[in-house]
């Protein structure tokens, strides 16, 4: 598969919103959602799935869409994800970064099986961060944007690795969980939290079972 273009998005009408999301998967941490217009005559080169490129390219992509695009993003609190769950807490995100353009675009492109609850125009793309230009766009102002936030909570709780591994369940972020406890930052809806929460809760009960 070579790298997202508009093949999917010319049958729509314009202004057309690429959705994407960052974190939903990592044991501490928000989750980030983007949404991206972009001017399909100046547009930044080297747009791809935000997995794809290395930490510089995808700081100077984000870079020039913060010039050369529309965009919005959407943050779902710790709070939030342990109360409606991930799935709902994404899907909050999106919208809120919809919301955040300042204005309804005709159509959005959401990457994913299913687009949040709402009466706008819009349609999923499974593996759309790989085929839709605009997507792809929205999942690098994501990840930037969540590895940024991660990077400043890494300098308040010292420790966990978050610098590196963005709160993802890594080796490392692992054993700091496991030998330092849980941070307010941590989400306890997610089993892996849950049970550094009792180990550090009851830790001599736990020991001699």
């Amino acid at each position: 598969m070579g790298r997202p273009c508009f093949k999917l998005e010319r049958d729509h009408p314009l202004p057309l919103a690429g959705v994407d999301e960052a974190g939903c998967a990592p044991l501490a941490g928000p989750v980030v959602a983007a949404a991206v217009i972009l001017d399909r005559e100046r547009f930044p080169r080297g747009i791809d799935d935000s997995k794809k490129l290395d930490f510089a390219t995808r700081e100077a992509i984000h870079a020039r869409l913060m010039v050369q695009a529309r965009c919005g993003v959407g943050i779902a609190s710790v709070e939030e994800i342990d109360s409606l769950n991930i799935y709902w807490a994404r899907m909050l995100a999106m919208i809120r970064a919809v919301e955040a353009l300042g204005f309804d675009p005709a159509m959005v492109m959401v990457d994913g099986n299913r687009c949040p609850r709402w009466t706008r125009p819009s349609v999923p793309v499974v593996a759309g961060d790989a085929k839709c230009r605009s997507i792809a766009a929205a999942s690098i102002v994501a990840k930037v944007t969540r590895d940024r936030i991660m990077s400043t909570h890494a300098e308040e709780y010292r420790g966990y690795g978050w610098e590196t591994n963005r709160g993802y369940p890594t080796p490392d972020h692992r054993r700091a969980l496991r030998d330092l406890g849980p941070t307010p930052l941590h989400r306890r809806s997610f089993a892996l939290v849950r049970e550094a929460v009792a180990l550090h809760q009851f830790p001599l009960a736990l020991a001699a079972e």
